[in-house]
């Protein structure tokens, strides 16, 4: 088996469909078809990712993605949601999520997606070292996902993590918009474009004096953005 997915959707033939073809490409699966229920079994089974529907009973898909980060669980999440709106994509993204798909969808499409991000994963989580980076008056703890400034270990998202990571780890260098979002995402579009402005900002708010004159994190208009080592000394 490739991994143990949990699928959670209130619309039971939906749930067989995806499990079905999860089944034929070499994944467990589990199933849930309320909040509640998704719940307790993340908390009893620990799947490996979670497909998680926006608009559900009991305890919705957005609540269960904000919860799980806050409990520290960063098991990657694939939001469902049957609405096109780019608010919702851009809420579930600031929440933690890894990546989302529209109803109605292609099971190829989204078993391929759940490849990407675990892939993705297993492929951080095997580049993972036991030594700890120092950049600055950053420390980073990549077997923990933690990142530490000025003594204090910083709350971050999975996102965030990643993204604070990959600026640390090139310090100096302009890193593109474009290799931004296709090493975070996958599958680059408007809304994750609109949350990695979000994830910058929301960065900067927590490690420079002044947000709107950065000196960590500079844009670089027309490219991206690069990380300054030493950005208050």
């Amino acid at each position: 088996m490739q991994g143990k997915v949990l699928v959670v959707d209130d619309e039971e033939s939906l749930v067989r469909l995806i499990t079905y073809n999860l089944i034929k490409d070499g994944f467990d699966t589990l199933q849930a078809n309320d909040g509640r229920e998704a719940w307790n079994l993340i908390m009893q089974e620990k799947p490996d990712l979670i497909i998680l529907d926006l608009m559900l009973p009991g305890k919705d898909g957005l609540e269960i993605c904000r919860d799980l980060r806050r409990e520290n669980i960063n098991t990657p999440i694939i939001m469902l949601t049957a609405r096109d709106d780019e608010v919702d994509k851009i809420v579930g993204l600031e929440l933690g999520a890894d990546d989302y798909v529209t109803k109605p969808f292609s099971v190829k499409e989204l078993s391929a997606r759940v490849r990407a991000v675990l892939r993705r994963q297993n492929n951080s989580e095997q580049q993972q070292e036991n030594q700890m980076v120092s950049v600055g008056e950053f420390l980073i703890k990549p077997l923990n996902c933690e990142i530490w400034f000025k003594g204090r270990k910083m709350e971050l998202t999975m996102k965030e993590y990643e993204l604070l990571q990959m600026l640390l780890n090139n310090k100096g260098r302009v890193l593109k918009r474009e290799y931004l979002l296709d090493v975070l995402w996958d599958y680059p579009d408007s809304a994750n474009t609109r949350a990695l402005d979000v994830y910058i900002s929301k960065l900067r708010d927590k490690i420079e004096i002044d947000s709107k004159n950065p000196k960590y994190i500079i844009t670089v208009r027309g490219f991206g953005y690069k990380f300054e080592e030493n950005g208050h000394e």
